[in-house]
């Protein structure tokens, strides 16, 4: 596919790029329902530290794996159709768990599992994202889509106000008018790029295609070090926050939510860089302050200051490197797998952040300290840095556009 080729005006493809970020937003934002709330849930319910980190695991995992058919499904049908489609199925479990499914553990988990859809939209947007920019553009527009995930974020400032000044299943009916809203605007407004490419071939041999490529697990296994340390922390930093420092529910959210925040801005600035220098290059210096936060940090200092700095430090490069291995795929994947590799790699990534709160809640359960598990996070992260730096750099995958 030519560079040319995909792309309409700029301006136009400010519009989609626009739209596709609000449409990454709202749903995170409805991915991310249930943290905020797990603390209560775990109180009302009596749950374990393992039940709390499953609670809000479930969506993570379930909207991690439902990015590789979503990805692929967004190659052959496109985003003006995927990002509707997920909006709307995204509404019925968010009105589910509003409802009717809060009452026990196991209604919860159902809610939960269906809620994953709202995460796929990740997985819809990159690729519709990739088609509307040139080659040399593409990183710091999806580092710009990437901001989208401060759906979470809004999640975790609106939740528990909401609740409190209303009722339980008052933040899941104002997401479903939201989610609503965006899927009937996606429908009249979002357009894919001229001349996209269409795969033909079927989804399993694309998938086939797709997994012996070399750049699709050198970003699975980055991203998901990097994205899923960002997932990680935003479901489980409450929880953490209120066990290790004691803090209250509303204060925890708002840590949450700076922490959030700081890695949403700085994920085009990790596409913006990979645009300029070679993406590895700025995947390794994020690795590394990741390594350094996550020392600092298990040996649970004081908040004021260098906990904050090392919580603060570890978001802006967990945004960074989120950014710089998408601008990666960007490059290196081929034109009409971008879907199908943003699948696989987003699926990986999700993952990341579903197995960290399962292994802190055990580990703090059964040792009340969060400290072996940031101490594995910083271990995780030096053998991401060693793949980058071993095998990243020296890929030499063809590149088309």
């Amino acid at each position: 596919m030519s560079s040319v080729q995909g792309r309409g005006t700029p301006g136009r493809a400010g519009v989609m790029l626009a739209l596709a970020t609000i449409g990454f937003a709202v749903n995170f934002w409805a991915w991310a329902l249930l943290s905020p709330l797990a603390t209560r849930f775990t109180a009302a319910l009596q749950l374990s530290s393992f039940q709390q980190s499953l609670l809000v695991a479930v969506p993570v995992v379930v909207g991690s794996l439902g990015r590789i058919p979503v990805g692929a499904l967004t190659d052959r049908f496109g985003g003006r159709i995927m990002f509707p489609l997920v909006s709307l199925a995204t509404i019925v479990p968010v009105l589910y768990l509003g409802l009717a499914g809060h009452d026990s553990l196991a209604a919860i988990l159902v809610g939960g599992f269906f809620l994953g859809i709202g995460g796929t939209a990740f997985a819809v947007g990159v690729p519709f994202v990739n088609a509307w920019f040139p080659p040399e553009r593409r990183g710091f527009a999806v580092g710009v889509f990437g901001m989208g995930m401060g759906g979470t974020a809004i999640s975790a400032l609106t939740t528990v106000k909401l609740v409190d000044a209303g009722s339980l299943r008052t933040p899941f009916l104002i997401t479903a008018v939201v989610l609503a809203g965006y899927a009937v605007t996606a429908w009249l407004v979002l357009r894919d790029a001229p001349n996209r490419a269409v795969p033909a071939t079927p989804f399993t041999a694309r998938l086939g295609a797709t997994v012996r490529l070399r750049i699709t697990w050198q970003a699975a296994a980055l991203y998901s070090v990097a994205f899923g340390g960002y997932v990680a922390f935003s479901v489980y930093l409450p929880a953490y926050l209120k066990n290790a420092y004691g803090l209250a529910q509303a204060d925890a959210a708002n840590r949450m939510a700076g922490f959030v925040l700081l890695a949403v801005l700085m994920r085009p600035a990790g596409g913006w860089l990979a645009d300029r220098i070679a993406a590895s290059r700025v995947l390794a210096g994020s690795l590394a302050v990741v390594v350094a936060g996550a020392l600092v940090q298990s040996f649970t200092p004081g908040l004021a200051p260098l906990g904050t700095i090392a919580f603060l430090g570890m978001a802006a490069a967990l945004g960074v490197g989120s950014g710089a291995t998408f601008a990666l795929v960007a490059q290196k994947a081929p034109a009409g797998q971008v879907g199908s590799v943003t699948g696989v790699v987003g699926a990986a990534g999700g993952l990341g952040g579903f197995i960290p709160p399962l292994v802190m809640g055990s580990i703090y359960g059964s040792y009340h300290s969060y400290g072996l598990g940031l101490a594995l996070l910083a271990v995780v992260a030096l053998a991401a840095l060693a793949l980058d730096l071993l095998s990243v750099g020296r890929n030499r995958e063809a590149v088309t556009a």
